[in-house]
Parts: structure tokens; sequence; C-alpha cells
């Protein structure tokens, strides 16, 4: 910021003018950017895992299907919701299939 106020307060031909105004127009434009580009909506405690119109998931000989929400663990004070969730199959032995909600 300092030197745009001694280019123009300084010698002003009309390079340093230029360069000042460049270089003014891009700090301003920075900070637009980060202030209308910063995270909007509930965060922490008040955010919600949810899961909307999924498609349908299958799992088989072990492995893991879920069309809904699966919450990590530590992250149960948090609400949760699915809506609309797919199908979830499981098939063959140790397989898990979940279209709602799972704690984790």
């Amino acid at each position: 910021m300092s030197t745009p106020v001694v280019w123009l307060l300084g010698d002003q031909d009309a390079g340093a003018l230029v360069g000042a105004s460049l270089q003014s127009a891009t700090g301003v434009a920075a900070l637009a950017w980060a202030v209308l580009s910063a995270p909007r909506g509930p965060s922490g405690a008040d955010a919600a895992d949810e899961a909307h119109r999924t498609g349908a998931a299958e799992a088989r000989d072990g492995g893991r299907a879920q069309s809904g929400v699966r919450r990590p663990r530590g992250r149960g004070g948090r609400r949760a919701r699915a809506v609309r969730t797919g199908s979830a199959t499981a098939t063959g032995p140790d397989s898990v299939a979940n279209s709602g909600i799972e704690p984790g």
C-alpha cells in the first residue's frame, strides 16, 4: 500500500500512475474476492450431515454399501438427515448396506 502512495505523492509520471492504479485495483479485487468467497452457512455443531436423492449402492463379499449418511466417530452431536435415498444391498459374508443414517 505504501508504494502507490509514494508514487502518487512523488513524481507523478504516467508509468508510476498506471502502476499505482493497477496495484491498488489488484488489492481491492483480492479483498473483495476473499470476502465474497468466504464459506457461508452453518458450521461446527450447527452443521448437519445430509444425503438427498442418492442412487443405489451395492456391496459384495465383505464390502460396504452406503447410499445414506455414515457418520464418522466423534461427530455424533451433529444433526443428520437422509431424504429419498437410493436402495442399498449387501450380498455375501461380512457385507454391510445402509440407506439411512449409520453412526460411525
